[in-house]
């Protein structure tokens, strides 16, 4: 049995960094006209460049009288990390990371739109093993702390093993596939579409993966509480030009093939290749399912898994001494931890808006 290898924590980094940028987030809840959100490339969010690009964006916030710019952050880790110091209003994220590293650094979050969850877009991928037991006192190459490091917990827990049992490496999520290409490497968790590009290669199998978590696995787009309290017409916008994109996208028109085909090639696949990762990313193309989702009592549940993660692994707050330490609000006013410090909140309001119209 190994001991985890520990790599220095994003969130502390975070942490430093959204304690130092208060005012910053005091000074952008303030009544605005201007607004910026990041996002990463992953098969749900791909939409979101194609809002940009396609300046459906733009029709959105004129008719909300503000402006908005949708800017593609490289590096996963990093755009939370700018939405948290306050460089920006909104950002794209799972559950966990919105849970551990904003709401954690004490920025109040709200999870504005609730996209999909990864059924199958996240996956432990083995050289040359077929087994998810062949692990064990492995070498796990993922990005530490993610929704990777998740999967591996979860996977591990339903065959009796810990992460006692292997090592984990962290490894930035700009350098997953390079790093499966040596020799070194004989196992990692990752999230399409590096996912897709790992599986190609001959010697790669999928052991595990996250449609049999189905539902832990939430892909969002959150914003800033106070600006969002402050300027709900950001909220209508970023809801607005989302179900727009998720109509014309998941048409069988030559619109929405041009949509997909636009999210493939700025994924670096084909339209197959995208088409493929929407096949294991359950899209909340209407907004009615994504508000019964983020209305069910299963959510608390599974928050309930993610935040004992966190806490277990020291990332859910600064010297927090219990997973109570952070609270979260979800509709009907049910709530978890301290109802005093609540920094992550799932409101389905302004989804609830586009499902009946009233955009």
């Amino acid at each position: 049995m190994q001991p985890i290898k520990i790599a220095a924590s994003a969130f502390a980094l975070t942490l430093t960094a959204a304690l130092g940028a208060a005012p910053v987030q005091d000074a952008r809840a303030q009544d605005r006209e201007s607004f910026q959100v990041c996002w990463s490339i992953y098969a749900g969010w791909m939409p979101w460049g194609w809002i940009e690009s396609s300046g459906l964006m733009d029709k959105w916030a004129d008719k909300y009288d503000i402006s908005v710019d949708v800017v593609q952050i490289n590096d996963y880790i990093e755009s939370i990390n700018q939405y948290t110091a306050g460089r920006f209003d909104g950002c794209t994220m799972t559950n966990m990371d919105a849970l551990s590293i904003p709401a954690g650094g004490g920025v109040d979050t709200t999870a504005l739109i609730v996209g999909d969850f990864s059924n199958g877009n996240d996956g432990i991928v083995l050289k040359n093993k077929d087994e998810l037991s062949a692990i064990e006192g492995m070498d796990v190459h993922l990005v530490e702390l993610s929704v990777s490091h998740y999967l591996l917990a979860r996977a591990l827990d339903q065959i009796g093993l810990s992460e006692r049992d292997v090592n984990v490496v962290n490894v930035s999520d700009a350098d997953l596939v390079a790093a499966f290409d040596t020799e070194d490497v004989q196992a990692t968790v990752t999230w399409n579409p590096l996912l897709s590009t790992i599986l190609k290669k001959p010697e790669a199998n999928e052991v595990f993966d996250s449609s049999q978590i189905p539902g832990e696995i939430i892909d969002l787009m959150v914003v800033n509480t106070e600006t969002l309290r402050a300027n709900p017409e950001l909220g209508k916008a970023l809801v607005g030009a989302w179900y727009e994109a998720m109509s014309i996208m998941s048409s069988d028109t030559q619109a929405g093939r041009d949509a997909r085909t636009w999210m493939a090639e700025a994924a670096g696949t084909d339209l197959r290749g995208y088409e493929s990762q929407l096949e294991t990313t359950q899209m909340f193309y209407d907004p009615a399912e994504a508000v019964e989702f983020t209305r069910d009592d299963k959510l608390i549940q599974t928050m309930d898994f993610v935040r004992q993660f966190l806490f277990k692994h020291g990332i859910l707050g600064q010297g927090a001494p219990s997973p109570d330490y952070v609270g979260m609000q979800f509709p009907g006013g049910e709530t978890l931890g301290n109802t005093n410090n609540i920094q992550l909140r799932f409101d389905p309001s302004y989804m609830k808006m586009a499902a009946e119209g009233e955009l």
